[in-house]
């Protein structure tokens, strides 16, 4: 199936398109631009539909972002395309891993420069960006109300190998334009954070002055860390410059699970010198011939780091089942 520009302009790409076969002549590709329970609207070349199921439907199994095909004229279901990517946010075990978006090409993991900003915590998003096949980008907002704003940039660069980090003023056109090389025609990008950090102010920067859906923003008062929680849904919005944005709610709780490959990733200095170890599934807790200990005992690993990891792959880590 040959796509044309418009299709390509929602994010449409050849992943998608070899997916398309013969018997789905008829169909048409529609992007869910929002999902809501027991209902999804999405977005063709001919411009928003409501999305129809025969008989109830979970909507729970669907992201933002996703790429359905459906009929043409009533918008009945009729399949889900393969992801690129998928971002899940995972519970402590009381509810269901939530899919939060999916098809993003950048993640912009969003922190303030004041007592929100805290490396563990950019650690367990940076480990999500990498497990959903997200290229992760750490914004760190109201810089100017931050003496040390320079250095909580330092830190964050530090994290992760290859870290591109951006240090501003979320009301600024100029932090607009920091985050426009990687909203260019046809791009996902998506913003998670905790809630008050500034994501909403970021998401209207790129969406434009005068577009339609614009988010409501919730200052935080002089000094605090926590601001209002007033994004309380996700949805996908046109940037200005041609790509695409979602926003989503704030998370007061990031947490990990199945997600070896992103920690992996993360912590690249303590995977490339496990090998070394002297036991295969060494644990670089106690176990005699540690490299990874050895490389602490140097000061070329960080303690600290060592310490999360631990933390992270202990939480991860599937649950025995007797």
């Amino acid at each position: 199936m040959g796509f044309d520009r418009a299709l390509e302009s929602l994010g449409w790409s050849s992943f998608f398109d070899d997916q398309v076969e013969s018997d789905d002549a008829e169909l048409v590709p529609a992007r869910i631009d929002a999902v809501h329970r027991g209902r999804m609207s999405g977005l063709t070349t001919g411009g928003k539909v409501r999305i129809g199921f025969e008989g109830r439907t979970d909507t729970g199994g669907y992201a933002v972002g996703d790429w359905v095909l459906i009929e043409a004229g009533s918008g009945i279901f009729r399949r889900l395309l393969d992801r690129k990517s998928l971002l899940q946010r995972a519970s402590d075990g009381k509810w269901p891993t939530q899919l939060v978006a999916a098809n993003v090409d950048t993640l912009f993991i969003v922190a303030a420069c004041n007592a929100d900003f805290s490396p563990p915590r950019i650690e367990r998003y940076l480990a999500l960006a990498n497990e959903a096949g997200t290229d992760p980008v750490i914004v760190l907002t109201k810089a100017d109300t931050a003496e040390n704003a320079a250095e909580m940039g330092r830190q964050a660069e530090a994290l992760q190998r290859e870290l591109p980090v951006l240090v501003l003023n979320g009301r600024t056109r100029a932090a607009t334009e920091a985050l426009m090389p990687w909203c260019g025609a046809g791009a996902t990008v998506a913003l998670v954070g905790s809630s008050g950090v500034g994501k909403s102010t970021l998401v209207n920067g790129l969406i434009g002055e005068g577009a339609g859906a614009r988010q409501e923003t919730g200052d935080m008062a002089a000094g605090e860390a926590k601001g209002r929680h007033v994004t309380t849904s996700r949805s996908l919005h046109k940037i200005a410059g041609g790509g695409w944005v979602i926003d989503t709610p704030g998370m007061r709780s990031v947490y990990v699970k199945d997600i070896g490959q992103g920690i992996d990733t993360l912590f690249a200095e303590i995977t490339e010198l496990a090998p070394e170890c002297k036991f295969r599934n060494c644990t670089h807790d106690h176990e005699p011939g540690c490299a990874v200990r050895a490389a602490v005992k140097a000061g070329t690993i960080d303690a600290d780091r060592l310490e999360r990891w631990r933390k992270l792959q202990a939480e991860s880590a599937p649950k025995a089942r007797w």
